[in-house]
């Protein structure tokens, strides 16, 4: 029987749309700083994708700067500015804040100071969704662009975060989104790329295939894809619930992602539930993909008041648009075959 992708919160399959983009890219000979006919056909296919993101992004009238990826956009926009932050932001936000805003146990955030602080739109790991207060500084929105509508001129925030991998791009680009006229220091030095933010020949073949794929997203959105994905991630949850009623849903009384389901059964450790899964045919993950691989209990489900046994033995079921009811129906009679046996070996 065929694998089923259900890690889409890691990366997104690659939209047709952003293939059919990059593979025409390739046909584009110069380099987009020449002055000369290739080098502006090449400028024109960034161009063309920098209007493709903002008007996505609901960012007419701001300035796209594409970087290599939302890590790169982050260590950009955070770096030495004494903002402060929460224990829930992915890791590439939180290596560059203070963690002092506090977290309750729905994994929602209080900001007191927006100018100061980074917050997060939606979480990677447990899919909680913020209330974004007007004028933050930086806003994450990676996990929900393209699955919920957001308007960076709406947030009212100085930046915003974006990768093109997690919303069917290519992976390794993505864009740092500011209001035009905002002062920032090039952390990248060279030839003064991107406005002077970010020196570096740009990735014309990715940018192309971000600009595809992001105004394919909003197209897919407007037209109620992510309606159904919540639907489906119902159906997997009221059947791993029926069965096995001591699962924890994490934040599931929040508002969340459609796609998201992060779920805990306390002792059965996440690593070895991701294994048993992909043997069986199923690819999950537990937590933040860019933290996979480390044995560790999730740093985001400890700031949301779990305790290490729970915060350990939690996975993340994300879905998408091409996934199917047969899908998630199959996965969970997967985990409870498993989760039976484990529960006989614990007695």
């Amino acid at each position: 029987m065929s694998r089923v992708y259900l890690d889409w919160n890691a990366t997104a399959p690659l939209r047709p749309e952003a293939r059919d983009a990059m593979i025409a890219a390739m046909d584009v000979v110069g380099n987009p700083s020449s002055v000369h006919a290739e080098g502006r056909a090449a400028k024109a296919v960034i161009e063309t994708a920098r209007r493709q993101v903002a008007a996505a992004l609901g960012a007419d009238g701001a300035d796209v700067v594409f970087v290599s990826s939302a890590t790169e956009a982050a260590a950009l926009s955070c770096a030495r500015r004494g903002l402060m932050g929460a224990d829930v932001e992915h890791d590439a936000v939180a290596a560059w804040v203070d963690p002092v805003l506090p977290v309750d146990r729905d994994g929602r955030v209080t900001v007191t100071d927006p100018a100061r602080s980074v917050l997060q739109a939606a979480n990677s790991e447990t899919g909680v969704v913020q209330e974004l207060a007007q004028g933050l500084a930086v806003v994450d929105a990676t996990q929900a662009f393209g699955k919920l509508p957001v308007a960076f001129n709406w947030m009212g925030c100085g930046m915003a975060l974006v990768s093109a991998h997690k919303l069917g791009g290519p992976k390794g680009v993505g864009a740092l989104v500011m209001r035009r006229g905002t002062d920032l220091t090039a952390q990248i030095k060279g030839g003064g790329q991107e406005m002077g933010r970010r020196s570096g020949t740009e990735n014309v073949i990715g940018i192309a295939g971000f600009g595809a794929a992001a105004e394919a997203a909003v197209r897919d959105l407007a037209a109620g894809a992510w309606v159904r994905v919540t639907e489906i991630r119902n159906i997997l949850e009221k059947a791993i619930e029926a069965d096995a009623p001591e699962t924890i849903f994490v934040g599931k009384s929040a508002t969340r992602l459609p796609n998201t389901s992060c779920f805990a059964l306390p002792g059965w450790k996440g690593e070895t539930q991701v294994m048993q899964m992909d043997l069986a045919g199923f690819a999950i993950s537990a937590g933040s993909a860019c933290s996979s691989g480390k044995v560790r209990a999730s740093r985001v489900l400890r700031a949301m008041g779990y305790d290490d046994t729970v915060a350990g033995s939690a996975i993340r079921v994300s879905l998408g648009p091409e996934t199917t009811e047969t899908d998630v129906l199959r996965f969970s009679e997967a985990w409870l075959k498993h989760y039976r046996r484990h529960r006989e070996r614990a007695a």
